[in-house]
């Protein structure tokens, strides 16, 4: 009897959507690739996991390679979304590049935690011109030089060998390109954390995410982050002092103390508006309920405005 009562209440549910012009919801189902930024890595993937909960017909391939190699798939069609950690550019654009800002985050400069001279770099310390000496005006840049002693222990400087948002926003915060850039090039995110835990004397730069543990939120055993002096007095003072956690160096850039750049917006990018009702479905959660996950996961929320234009541009 149970059953047969279930039965007409099935069908009775499935008629009535059909006379009054509702058809059930069909499961979403599919595949969406994405590729890229090492940036947005561990948020797509976070992302990628929540989503997948929801609809477990959906298959997401999430693989990292550098910003560069993201946009470049998503515009030869071998991804579906590129994970891109820079303003995308007008030539992207003209080739069909569809930019969704999803969230944000930034570049810290990195030393090592053995660095001979590391209290002095932590009290002090480095302006932005410091940073243009190590990475773009010469060679041979002597740790004394940055901190104003006679020590002439040289700087080993590294830099990212492939295409990527990180090394083209750090760049931008010194007033050059990423191909301006001086010092040993090392591949990926973590490739650069690892170059410089190594090496007493070297610096580098990392995305937010790779300069700080997860587990923690401390930065990586081995990595100190070197903080920037802002307002050029020779110090690092209370109001510049937020790097000791992932949570104080996110909620400084959330606040715009952290200067823009190195601190920047994260995106998805189609190749066009995207067609694939898997793919609009996943942006479109991304924008709303995903955003939910953002900052436990170490990145920022973009404002109500930004996330409205991405939803906007979905319609």
């Amino acid at each position: 009897m149970k059953k047969k009562i279930c039965s007409i209440m099935i069908a009775f549910s499935l008629v009535s959507s059909f006379v009054f012009g509702q058809a059930p919801a069909k499961p979403l189902e599919g595949s969406i690739s994405i590729s890229g930024a090492w940036a947005l890595y561990p948020m797509v993937l976070k992302w990628a996991e929540e989503f997948k909960k929801i609809h477990p017909g959906v298959k997401i391939d999430v693989q990292a390679g550098g910003a560069g190699k993201g946009m470049a798939d998503v515009l030869a069609g071998m991804a579906d979304l590129g994970m891109v950690s820079r303003d995308v550019n007008p030539d992207e654009m003209k080739k069909g590049a569809f930019p969704f800002a999803v969230t944000k985050d930034g570049v810290v400069a990195t030393a090592n935690a053995k660095n001979p001279f590391l209290r002095e770099l932590l009290k002090k310390g480095l302006t932005r011109q410091r940073f243009i000496d190590i990475w773009i005006s010469g060679k041979d840049v002597a740790w004394g030089h940055l901190l104003g002693t006679r020590d002439k222990s040289v700087v080993h400087v590294f830099t990212r060998s492939d295409a990527c948002g990180a090394a083209e926003t750090w760049a931008a915060y010194l007033g050059k390109k990423q191909e301006d850039l001086g010092g040993i090039g090392v591949y990926g995110d973590p490739g650069l954390a690892e170059a410089v835990r190594r090496d007493p004397l070297g610096i580098g730069f990392n995305n937010i995410n790779f300069a700080y543990d997860a587990r923690t939120l401390k930065p990586v055993e081995g990595i100190a982050i070197v903080p920037i002096d802002l307002d050029g007095n020779g110090g690092i003072e209370d109001a510049e002092r937020f790097y000791a956690t992932r949570d104080d160096i996110t909620g400084a850039i959330a606040r715009n103390v952290y200067p823009s750049p190195p601190a920047r917006d994260l995106y998805l990018v189609a190749k066009g508006r995207p067609a694939s009702r898997t793919a609009v479905e996943f942006l479109r959660w991304v924008l709303t309920d995903g955003q939910t996950y953002v900052p436990e996961t170490g990145y920022i929320r973009l404002g109500p405005e930004k996330l409205k234009q991405g939803l906007d541009k979905l319609k």
